[in-house]
Formats: structure tokens, C-alpha cells, sequence
């Protein structure tokens, strides 16, 4: 349990770490947060599958192939329907605060803070069902892929946020407001497998697909959107063969 939780501060604390560095970086390149956001993409593609479907696989017994498939789209459906609610960051970014009045400009930032919320809480899921394996190394590298995700998303919310007028320091606490929801949702992840065994095969899948549909939807886009496709592929790459030879030696 303590590990458990230790993970759950790291991976929220990942969004704080992200947002002191763009206090800090105000005009850092976004080639600089793509390559980031890139690598952590292939680090968790690697970590949904060799550390949630394929577990789920052979978890699932008898009807594993179609748990786990059903599971994957349970996830990824799930956060097409929040996606569908509350726009994730980069399809909330186009819009420019300084053209709109005060009350817009607030307006936004609560619709900024929320989206990330609400995507972090799924996040967090997938980070603690990745405990009910028993495998804490696995479960250790998936987190560790969510967490380098959060880095960079940390990264550039705190821009617009000060574009809007917020003050620094709430700015701040807004930013680890969102980091706390990845907390919460990594306990009621590991909680969830903890009380019932019965739907940990289900449940790895669903935050596989959960996985999946980020890396798609919202990772993958967001490095591509400016410029450094070349180099976001390479480092996604980079990722999942990091992530691959470390499934392999830690076995």
C-alpha cells in the first residue's frame, strides 16, 4: 500500500513538476515539450500493452480474448464520452484569451482546469489497476509513463491560465489541483482490483483502452502539431524501446 501511494503522489506530483517548469520556461519551443510528450507517448503504448492487455489476456481465463477486447473499448468509449463533454487541452488551445473579455477569459480557464481534471481521473485509474496484477515492477513503468505524460501537459496549462489574468499563484494551485485528481483516481484504481480480483482482467483492459485512446487522440496530434513530426515519431519510438527492453530485464 505504501508503494501504491508513493506512486500515486509521484504521478500527481508530475503535474506540479510540469507546471514549475513552464513558470520557469515561459517561452520554452514547443519542439522542446513535443519530443517530451512524444517519448512518454511510447513509453506508455508500450506500458498498455505489455503491461495491461496482455496481462488481461491471461487473467481473462477461458474468455479472455473477449474480456479484454470488450474492455479496451469500454475505456476508450469512456473517454470519447467525457472527450465529447469537456474537449481535452489541445482542442481548448486554439482559442486566444487576449481576444476575449474578462468574464471569457476565466471562463476558459475553468473550462482548461476542468478538462484536465476530468482526463487525469481515467489516468490515474490506469496507473493503480496496474497494482492489482501483483506485478509491481510492470505497474511501476506504467506509472512512470503517465507520469512523463503529465510533464509536459503540466508544462503548457500554466500559460494560458496567466494569459487569462489568473493570478501566479493560483495558477499554481489550479495546477496541482489537477494533480491531485491523478492521486485519487490511482487509489480508486488499485482500491477497485484490491476489493474484487473477479474484475481485474476487465479492468486492465479498460485502462489499456483508456491508454490507447490518449496516445491516439490527444498525444500523438499535439506533437505533430507543430512542426517536429520527424522528431516526435523518433522519440516515440525511443520510448517504447525503452519501455520494452525494461519489461524484458526486469522480467
Amino acid at each position: 500500500m505504501d508503494m501504491v501511494l508513493l506512486t500515486a503522489l509521484g504521478v500527481g506530483g508530475a503535474t506540479v513538476i510540469g507546471a514549475v517548469i513552464g513558470f520557469v520556461f515561459k517561452k520554452a519551443s514547443h519542439r522542446f515539450s513535443d519530443i517530451v510528450l512524444a517519448f512518454a507517448a511510447g513509453v506508455m503504448l508500450a506500458a498498455a500493452v505489455l503491461g495491461l492487455i496482455l496481462p488481461s489476456l491471461d487473467y481473462g481465463g477461458d474468455f479472455g480474448l473477449i474480456v479484454t477486447v470488450a474492455g479496451i473499448f469500454a475505456g476508450a468509449l469512456c473517454l470519447n464520452l467525457i472527450d465529447k463533454l469537456v474537449p481535452h487541452l489541445h482542442k481548448l488551445a486554439g482559442a486566444d484569451p487576449e481576444h476575449h473579455g474578462k468574464n471569457d477569459k476565466l471562463s476558459k480557464v475553468l473550462l482548461f482546469v476542468t478538462a484536465i481534471a476530468i482526463h487525469n481521473l481515467p489516468e490515474g485509474i490506469a496507473a493503480g489497476v496496474g497494482f492489482g496484477s501483483g506485478n509491481t515492477e510492470e505497474a511501476l513503468l506504467i506509472a512512470g509513463g503517465i507520469a512523463l505524460q503529465n510533464i509536459p501537459e503540466g508544462m503548457v496549462i500554466i500559460g494560458p491560465m496567466l494569459a487569462a489574468g489568473v493570478p501566479k499563484g493560483r495558477t499554481f494551485l489550479l495546477a496541482m489541483a489537477t494533480g491531485i485528481v491523478e492521486v485519487i483516481g490511482t487509489l480508486l484504481g488499485y482500491f477497485a482490483v484490491s476489493l474484487s480480483t473477479a474484475i481485474l482482467p476487465f479492468a486492465l483492459a479498460f485502462a489499456g483502452g483508456t491508454m490507447l485512446y490518449v496516445i491516439s487522440d490527444e498525444m500523438i496530434p499535439e506533437t505533430h502539431a507543430h512542426g517536429s513530426q520527424r522528431g516526435a515519431t523518433y522519440a516515440l519510438l525511443v520510448g517504447f524501446c525503452v519501455m520494452l527492453v525494461s519489461d524484458v530485464l526486469l522480467g
